[in-house]
């Protein structure tokens, strides 16, 4: 499948927000959650969703969310 780099560029920004939203229900706020700059400038496939970095309380909560969605 063909994409032009406006249509990749809305999919990719669609699931950060969608991915953004999700992780705000659980309580999981990832500041710099980001298109990915240098993948975006490229031509093939997807840009890359950069996931940025988080501080220990973030990381903490994502852990525990993780840990309850495994059901362990």
């Amino acid at each position: 499948m063909v994409v032009r780099d406006a249509e990749r560029l809305r999919v990719v920004e669609e699931t950060i927000g969608q991915l953004r939203a999700e992780l705000g229900v659980l309580g999981v706020l990832l500041p710099s959650l980001r298109v990915d700059p240098v993948s975006a400038a490229g031509e093939v496939g997807y840009p890359l969703v950069d996931l940025g970095c988080v501080n220990l309380d973030t990381a903490l909560r994502l852990v525990a969310v993780l840990h309850d969605r495994r059901g362990t």
